[in-house]
């Protein structure tokens, strides 16, 4: 058997301070298959990825690679040994070109005071080739993320890698550019590469991937044939118990309910054009589209986080187009980044800070002069609310996992009683349980009242989550969908500007 395994993992254990992260946890991954390994947030993923790689030494436990014990000491080494991690967060230097990251690794090695360009171009060429098509001459701060996902795994190529670990690579990619990344995924594992993939979406382990390990609260759950299970029962061992539906009722009284917003052409002259939607009480409203349609400058248009030339926004009948985001909070709608940890929370800063972050006057006695009592009260207030799960209030976000940093986001948002919230991917990153939490939180704002804007890459989200959408093709609104039109299949179409062919779909 072992002469089938490119890489063993046996009784890894690793612990930081007096939390064990991982307790006798063992992983095999065979030569040419993907295998997907899930959990939620917290359940030792990165950690193992992280020990794989060398980032991380383990306390206790031993890995072999083809057959042989290895020791990692050090991202470098791992990368020697044939092992490359493409990150969830990505991870290449925006300024310099595209060539120029791919070969970072190989030039880092070199002993040559001088590196020829040429050569650095040829070798990243050929490694783009079959992969995208991305010119090596671009600057990466200029490629859109799915472009930056293809020259990670060009760069790790590069290292003539076996073992190719990918975290979430589709986070931030929408259906079409996922499928085209499953392309390069099944093409690499046909070339005999191995692959570990780390992913919450169920839909794409079992329409991609061999087998499936399941890690939950540190520990060694199963391993499982991908045809021999099915999504509810691997969702089941990850939470450790019967997780209800992921997607709660939605408001069938929406439909009828009086318009609470209402957006008419508005335009900022360069990304999007003319948009024009209206959210009901009640209601939660979906905006879907292709990566660079537009879906999120409109949102930060909408928001005045973005500049606009023309278009008005009406908020309960009134007015209120914005010229910056402070006159948008206190206008009563408000913004949440996809970047979570670049826009939407302060990971160094303390979970009770950050929920005060959008108006600290409100736990003020005098200007200038926080109340600590009055943060730590709203923040205990808001995160009860949210069922938010954490240690003190002042401990900071990073400290959190995935979905409960979200939880801090939203609190965020909702220290200012907003009467509508625009979130854009609010659930990139967050695994099943945490979602369907967050779900349900977002149902129970429409009901109590908040209107809801939904921007997601995700289309069973969009579809399960929501109570109609509007789809942005090329910065238009292309169509809505709603009721039994509601079908990834529909919203392909708009989104692509396929023409409906009668009694054949799309």
């Amino acid at each position: 058997m072992s002469e089938s395994l490119a890489l063993e993992a046996h009784n890894i254990s690793k612990a930081f301070g007096p939390v064990q992260a991982l307790s006798d946890v063992s992983f095999t991954l065979r030569k040419g298959e993907i295998h997907a390994l899930v959990g939620e947030n917290g359940a030792g993923k990165s950690t193992l990825m992280n020990i794989i790689d060398g980032i991380l030494r383990p306390d206790k436990g031993e890995i072999l690679i083809n057959g042989s014990k290895v020791d990692i000491s050090s991202p470098e080494k791992a990368q020697r040994l044939g092992i490359g991690f493409v990150h969830q967060e990505i991870a290449l230097c925006p300024d310099i070109t595209v060539a120029e990251n791919i070969s970072m690794a190989a030039t880092n090695r070199r002993r040559a005071f001088l590196m020829s360009y040429a050569e650095t171009r040829q070798r990243a060429a050929t490694a783009l080739a079959g992969l995208g098509d991305v010119d090596p001459d671009s600057k990466v701060g200029d490629l859109s993320i799915s472009e930056q996902q293809i020259v990670e795994i060009a760069k790790a190529l590069t290292l003539d890698c076996s073992i190719l670990i990918l975290d979430e690579p589709t986070a931030a990619l929408t259906e079409r550019e996922a499928a085209k990344l499953f392309q390069i995924v099944r093409r690499l594992r046909a070339q005999g590469i191995s692959i570990i993939y780390i992913s919450h979406r169920m839909a794409e382990i079992f329409a991609h991937c061999d087998r499936i390990t399941v890690l939950r609260d540190g520990r060694y759950v199963c391993t499982q044939d991908v045809e021999e299970t099915d999504p509810a029962d691997i969702v089941r061992r990850m939470v450790g118990r019967h997780l209800g539906d992921l997607y709660p009722t939605k408001n069938k009284a929406s439909a009828s309910a009086d318009v609470l917003l209402s957006v008419a052409g508005l335009s900022d002259g360069e990304s999007f054009f003319d948009v024009n939607f209206a959210l009901r009480k009640g209601e939660i409203l979906g905006i879907a589209g292709l990566i660079g349609a537009g879906r999120t400058e409109i949102a930060l248009g909408l928001t005045g986080l973005r500049p606009t030339i023309s278009g008005t926004v009406v908020l309960d009948g009134l007015d209120v187009t914005p010229a910056n985001y402070p006159q948008s909070i206190v206008q009563g709608i408000v913004y949440l980044s996809e970047d979570r940890k670049g826009a939407g929370v302060f990971v160094d800063l303390p979970i009770a800070v950050n929920i005060s972050a959008l108006a600290v006057e409100q736990v003020s006695r005098r200007p200038c002069l926080v109340s600590r009592m009055r943060e730590h009260a709203q923040a205990e207030r808001l995160g009860s609310a949210l069922n938010l799960k954490r240690g003190s209030l002042d401990d900071v976000v990073a400290t959190l996992s995935g979905g409960n940093q979200q939880k801090v986001a939203i609190a965020k948002m909702l220290s200012v009683n907003p009467k509508v919230i625009v979130l854009d991917e609010p659930t990139r990153g967050v695994d099943v349980g945490a979602k369907a939490e967050i779900h349900r939180i977002l149902r129970d704002l429409a009901e109590q009242g908040t209107g809801i804007i939904v921007i997601s890459s995700e289309l069973p989200e969009l579809i399960g989550l929501c109570d109609r959408a509007i789809v942005i093709r090329e910065g238009r609104v292309a169509g809505e969908v709603k009721g039994d039109d509601m079908s990834e299949e529909e919203i392909i179409r708009l989104a692509s500007g396929v023409e409906r062919k009668e009694g054949r779909g799309i």
